[in-house]
């Protein structure tokens, strides 16, 4: 019976009515779903735009470059690649690059693990203003920090060496590392650390048998991090290296000559210098994926 055809006028006009509003929630539904896609395309050619632009110089003659506006190389060229893979003075910048920034991640990850369990499990008095301080030192600007490290470095014996950006990279990515880890750390039950112990695990054998995988995650968003500022900082880096460290960055800012500057050997530099973090991203992209969700991040 619920299912027979209207009889009144009354019953007719309302079916009428409903079927016309569900008409235009599937028509608003359709709407903003194609609107929600042209956004996310507009935004996607928007940040992928400069890239291929970027990569596109890197394929053109420095002719072609500036003759005039082209969506594609019309002059296909290697040049600007073989001469960065060639010459020492390119390619020694992304080994420069590339050591300190490794050097800077095994310390500040071996140093805030530590730091970032004491906080995140024991009570003592100051502690909030001590984990206050050490986010204090990433409010300051890098240079702040430059004529004291340059001085200190040039005394020691370390400037322009690679231990001296790692080590001056740490004053900002160790309170990095301990901020995010104490939030994943924090998230892990304490009753965990008192069976192990009761259990007969010694301290050492806990932390990196049972504690550090279960935040693998929180280790993995953290070392996102630390690779991507001491990937991209320039001031300090450049400032504390001479030729023998010399970064990639300061590299790229030097390629102005006698006749002009090498557009396209800096297109194809900074291309390359794109490889390394996309090739970290996809290798923590689950890591970071969790993190996202589960930690303080």
């Amino acid at each position: 019976m619920s299912d027979s055809l209207p009889t009144t006028p009354d019953a007719v006009r309302k079916q009428a009515a409903l079927a016309n509003n569900r008409r235009r929630r599937k028509t608003r539904s359709a709407t903003r779903q194609w609107r929600r896609r042209g956004l996310m395309g507009a935004y996607i050619l928007f940040v992928l735009l400069p890239i291929y632009w970027l990569l596109n110089m890197s394929f053109q003659s420095n002719n072609e470059i500036l003759g005039g506006l082209t969506l594609w190389p019309q002059d296909f060229t290697f040049e600007h690649y073989a001469k960065i893979f060639t010459d020492s003075s390119w390619y020694m910048g992304y080994i420069n690059s590339i050591a300190y920034v490794v050097m800077n991640m095994l310390i500040s990850i071996s140093v805030a693990l530590p730091a970032a369990y004491a906080f995140s499990r024991y009570k003592f008095i100051g502690d909030k203003h001590l984990f206050f301080w050490l986010l204090t030192n990433m409010m300051a600007p890098p240079a702040v920090f430059l004529l004291p490290y340059f001085q200190l470095y040039y005394t020691v014996g370390l400037f322009d060496t690679h231990v001296a950006v790692a080590l001056a990279h740490c004053l900002f990515n160790i309170p990095l590392a301990v901020w995010i880890l104490e939030g994943f750390m924090s998230s892990v039950p304490k009753e965990i650390d008192e069976t192990a112990f009761v259990d007969g695990y010694s301290f050492p054998r806990f932390f990196v048998k049972i504690f550090i995988p279960m935040i693998s995650s929180g280790i993995g968003v953290t070392l996102f991090f630390l690779f991507m500022f001491s990937w991209v900082e320039l001031l300090l880096a450049s400032t504390l290296t001479s030729t023998g460290a010399q970064p990639i960055g300061s590299v790229m800012t030097q390629t102005k000559g006698a006749s002009g500057i090498d557009w396209g050997a800096l297109a194809a530099a900074g291309t390359l210098t794109i490889l390394p973090g996309i090739m970290v991203v996809y290798f923590v992209r689950n890591h970071i994926a969790k993190g996202f969700a589960l930690g303080r991040t």
